[in-house]
């Protein structure tokens, strides 16, 4: 080695030496972080430290960082036990938040949301957005969620980032490849939603599936491995596999409402004909039905407990969903199925010929109970998305701490 080589070994050394303990750093406050986020109940220093292999110095070194910078708090010292008292540390409030937005054929919305999982504020506007501007849209969603962001300053300290949802093929780069209840094809949201922080776009289905995979950001709930289907005018799926929504390898995975039912059924909006959404979509639902398209869920409910033909409809429904979902469990090997948006209140009437289809057309039928259960109500893609952009923050809280 010569005499070069090793000075530029030497110059590089305190810098490498540098980086790696600041790296090092950074993955015990994630670590801590997540811990703490992750329990049922609040936590102290020595139970995570414990959890972690950490030292208690080291862990209260870094939860008095966590504390600084508002990604976590103290609760009032209990005694448990003998020895001294424990600190309990939770999720802080009233802090950081994340702003969760959703474009939706039927509504525009926007829901704060901080790091326990409190919504700070919210507003759903109703409208009619099929075959919409793009432009026009987000443009109004843009003034709606500055309008949040202005009314419910003093609730929070900042804005770590936003999500943004909507029903269709969304590309790595935030661009929305195909909405076809929309109408939108080739849209770039990011360069109408100016919010101050940083947005991502993402596909509805799987936002509101992660509002049913987690309790409040960074908190797992109880059950972690489903599939999540996603209902209104179009229909939309996510297979959440240990808390993560499945996306594919290029994030389209999921359109369910878009897989064939009856290849001489009707057109759908994507071209194609006979897709679920033409049978169990709201919109084929009402005209089906008899009911006018404006026509509330409870309307069909309603219609739907005497015979004729909004009973007829919800059946039909019914089995087309068991017959995509039949698919669904045959290649995924999923035992929990959450229905959500219309499919809530309709789930009592269309349980019976769904669950037919499953057990003529599933496989694996005699050895597997497939649950179906309902899933939240009250747009949870404006959750979920709120959800996505504070988990940023768990997962390299170091980003939002005060610099040493």
């Amino acid at each position: 080695m010569t005499a070069a080589d090793d000075t530029r070994r030497d110059s590089l050394a305190p810098l490498t030496a540098g980086v790696g303990q600041a790296s090092l750093r950074d993955q015990n406050l994630s670590v801590v972080t997540t811990l703490a986020f992750a329990a049922a109940e609040p936590v102290s220093r020595a139970a995570i430290a414990a959890a972690s292999g950490l030292t208690r110095s080291t862990v209260s070194r870094l939860v008095d960082e966590l504390l600084a910078g508002g990604v976590l708090r103290e609760l009032p010292p209990q005694i448990v036990g003998r020895g001294r008292p424990a600190t309990p540390l939770t999720p802080a409030r009233g802090t950081l938040a994340g702003l969760g937005l959703e474009v939706s054929p039927r509504y525009l919305g926007a829901r704060l949301v901080d790091l326990s999982g409190a919504v700070l504020a919210e507003l759903v506007v109703p409208e009619h957005l099929e075959g919409s501007d793009p432009a026009q849209v987000l443009g109004r969603l843009g003034h709606l969620a500055r309008d949040l962001l202005d009314a419910s300053a003093g609730r929070w300290s900042a804005l770590v980032g936003a999500r943004l949802a909507v029903p269709g093929l969304v590309d790595s780069g935030g661009r929305v490849l195909r909405a076809p209840n929309l109408g939108w094809r080739e849209v770039e949201p990011g360069g109408y939603l100016a919010l101050g922080a940083p947005l991502v776009v993402g596909n509805e289905a799987d936002l509101a599936a992660l509002a049913h995979a987690l309790e409040a950001p960074g908190r797992p709930a109880g059950s972690r491995t489903f599939y999540y289907v996603s209902a209104d005018i179009g229909i939309g799926g996510s297979s959440v596999v240990d808390g993560v929504p499945v996306c594919g390898r290029h994030g389209w995975a999921g359109e369910i409402g878009h897989t064939l039912v009856d290849p001489a059924g009707p057109r759908c909006t994507c071209g194609a004909t006979g897709c679920l959404e033409q049978y169990a979509g709201r919109d084929a639902l009402l005209a089906a039905a008899g009911l006018d398209a404006d026509s509330p869920v409870r309307a069909l409910v309603d219609a739907a407990r005497a015979a004729g033909p909004a009973r007829d409809a919800v059946e039909r429904a019914g089995r087309a969903l068991g017959v995509a979902l039949a698919n669904v469990v045959n290649l995924l090997d999923v035992d929990d199925v959450v229905l959500g948006g219309q499919f809530i209140s309709l789930l009592p009437l269309l349980r019976h010929s769904l669950e037919g289809e499953l057990h003529r057309r599933v496989l694996a039928s005699p050895w597997l109970d497939v649950a179906i259960r309902p899933g939240l109500a009250g747009e949870p893609a404006l959750t979920g998305s709120a959800y996505a952009a504070l988990g940023d923050v768990v997962a390299a809280p170091s980003a939002w701490l005060p610099v040493a």
